[in-house]
């Protein structure tokens, strides 16, 4: 089973062409076989030749240089997340900057965790869940009580039930958390561990193969998150996302209440529970 396009550079870019009005670009619809833009017009935008431009989506005529990268990024008028995810998929990263991924948290990294009165999780380029704080676990989910694999983001948001009734907004979510998921697998690099878990998400979801196979990639790094919290009831979270100093392969994840009532709530919640959970 490939899980892995043998050309994601030419799918990523044919992804953003056909999703993209020809009328916000300047040109006139008129009648066309396909949605979005045609090879031609991206050529234009691009002031590269129509030929290369299409030898590129197909995977032919070799790798690009960065200044053609560049122009296509403009003419699409890529965001951020996804230029970088571009220039990843056309140049990858040199041996240095390629993470190792580890699931091993010092106890100096559990220490500033636990430090934090909110939730806060360090996660992995997999969104494996590796190391959080006793908020975390009363707010988010008891990550102790489930076993190593099943400490994943996303195989919780996709196979469990009440993760997905937790969120109030579930199918945006699940389409970020995908989208980001592509970006990190990108800088990751090919490997056994990422086609293993498409490969299964993929088959015990239909929602994630329609997101994965949509070639759209996002940043993470901070946002909204509204919970139907079986305790609490609905609060509000604010996200932000910090790397990890010399751990590329890990990012830390803190939680704080987004209003007066979700801090109350949270808050109350902490105070009431068992130091043990």
């Amino acid at each position: 089973m490939t899980i892995l396009s043998e050309n994601p550079l030419g799918d990523f870019l044919r992804a953003r062409r056909l999703r993209l009005d020809p009328a916000a670009f300047g040109f006139i619809p008129g009648r066309r076989r396909t949605p979005g833009l045609r090879r031609e017009e991206v050529a234009q935008l691009a002031s590269i030749s129509p030929t290369w431009y299409t030898w590129l989506e197909q995977g032919r005529g070799g790798a690009p240089s960065r200044e053609v990268l560049n122009r296509i990024a403009g003419g699409l008028r890529l965001t951020t997340p996804e230029r970088d995810h571009l220039f990843i998929l056309a140049f990858g990263h040199p041996p240095e900057t390629r993470f190792t991924a580890s699931d091993d948290i010092t106890p100096r990294l559990q220490r500033v965790l636990n430090t934090f009165p909110i939730p806060a999780i360090i996660k992995t380029a997999t969104w494996d869940v590796v190391a959080w704080n006793r908020p975390a676990a009363l707010v988010l989910k008891d990550y102790g009580q489930l076993p190593p694999e099943k400490r994943n983001i996303l195989r919780m948001l996709f196979t469990d039930p009440e993760s997905r009734q937790m969120q109030e907004d579930w199918e945006g979510v699940a389409r970020l958390i995908v989208n980001a998921f592509r970006a990190d697998a990108a800088r990751l690099g090919s490997s056994g561990e990422i086609d293993r878990l498409v490969a299964e998400l993929s088959t015990a979801s239909p929602e994630f193969t329609a997101f994965w196979q949509s070639n759209d990639v996002a940043g993470h790094g901070e946002g909204v998150k509204r919970l139907h919290h079986p305790g609490m009831g609905d609060i509000t979270l604010e996200f932000s996302t910090f790397a990890v100093e010399g751990r590329p392969d890990l990012t830390m994840m803190v939680f704080n209440p987004a209003d007066d009532e979700s801090a109350d709530k949270v808050q109350a919640w902490i105070a009431a529970s068992p130091r043990h959970a």
